[in-house]
Formats: structure tokens, sequence, C-alpha cells
């Protein structure tokens, strides 16, 4: 019987498997804390395999996140160019997806972070400025500073509403650190939040 050729590309089954396990294991230790063999206990694999389809920790990290922003663009973009909302209930929609978004993606705001002070412009690369700031939300923004209902620029709404909502995940490690809140009381926190971002925000827009 002929010897089976060894694979020369990777198994995507196999890649999956261990994307699926570090996203499991970065959301409950963290990145830092996170070691490539918890990675490979998760996914019931050998070491040497993580290794071998994804070289580093630091790499594969990369890779789920950069998912994350394309997942996070795709429903950003729905959102903000439905020209069937107004900009309540876009707000009021941004904030539950994104909240959602980071709950299951707790350590996505480091990886935000690191992007924009490394220098990196990926975050906005191809289509994605033109998705955010040429979309039909921005148009309702720029509308009501032309009426004189809006005193701000309309960038400062967009930058208010990231800031509420990315800021507590940026916080949570070092007030559990320091035992404020746990995963529960965390979790709270953000819910109330997603009723009160809305408020606040249209506050702005009176």
């Amino acid at each position: 019987m002929a010897q089976r050729e060894k694979k020369s590309t990777p198994d995507a089954s196999t890649e999956e498997r261990i994307k699926a396990a570090a996203r499991t294991v970065f959301t409950l230790k963290g990145y830092e804390a996170t070691k490539i063999r918890d990675i490979a206990a998760e996914a019931d694999i050998n070491l040497s395999l993580v290794n071998y389809y994804f070289r580093s920790k630091e790499k594969l990290f990369q890779i789920i996140m950069k998912e994350v922003v394309d997942q996070l663009f795709s429903i950003v973009s729905a959102i903000l160019n439905n020209e069937q909302l107004s900009l309540e209930q876009k707000i009021e929609q941004l904030t539950e997806q994104y909240a959602m978004l980071l709950l299951h993606n707790p350590n996505f705001p480091l990886f935000m972070v690191n992007e924009i002070f490394t220098g990196s412009n990926d975050l906005l690369k191809e289509n994605r400025k033109d998705v955010v700031f040429q979309s039909h939300f921005f148009k309702q923004l720029a509308a009501l500073q032309k009426d004189g209902k809006l005193k701000t620029d309309p960038l400062n709404i967009l930058l208010n509403l990231i800031g509420f909502m990315v800021m507590p995940f940026l916080a949570r490690p070092l007030l559990e650190k320091n035992n404020i809140i746990n995963q529960d009381s965390f979790r709270s926190i953000i819910e109330e939040r997603k009723t009160l971002i809305p408020i606040w925000i249209m506050g702005m827009l009176k």
C-alpha cells in the first residue's frame, strides 16, 4: 500500500478547533494569563500542534481579534447605514450590539488600543473609514449641526459613544484585581449601561 502523502497545507478543522479553544481561554483568563498549553488543553490536542499552526500566542491572538474586527464592522455598517432608523434607534442598537460583542470578546479593547498605539491602520483599512464617516448616521448628525441643533462636532458624539462602551472593559482588570467588581457584578454594570448610554448620548443631542 502506498504511503499517504503528508499534508502540505494546514488542516482547516484543526485550525478552527484551536481558534475556538483560544477564544474560550482568552475570554476566561485574559491575554496575559493565557499560556499556549492552556489552549492546547482546551482544544484537547498536542501542544506542538498549536505552535505548528499559529507559531505563537501573539499570532493566534492577532488572528482571532482581526476576525472580531471584521464582525464588528459588519454589524456597525448595517446599523449606521440603515436609513429607516432614527438617530436614537441607531445609538440604542449600536450600544446593544457593541456590548454583546465585548462581553463575548473582552480582550478586544486591549487589542484595539495596542493596534492604535503601534501605528497600525488596520482598524480603518480599505473601505472601513467610509463605512463610518460617510454613513447615514453621520449625515443625520451633520444635518442637526447645520440646523443649529447640535452644538458640537459629530465626531465628538461617536468618540463619546465608543468611550462609554469601551472604557469599562479597559478598566475591568484593575477593578477585578482590587476586588471592586467580579464577573457577575461587571455584567450587571454593562447591562445597566446598555440602557444608560443611549440616554447620555441623546442628552448631548438636545
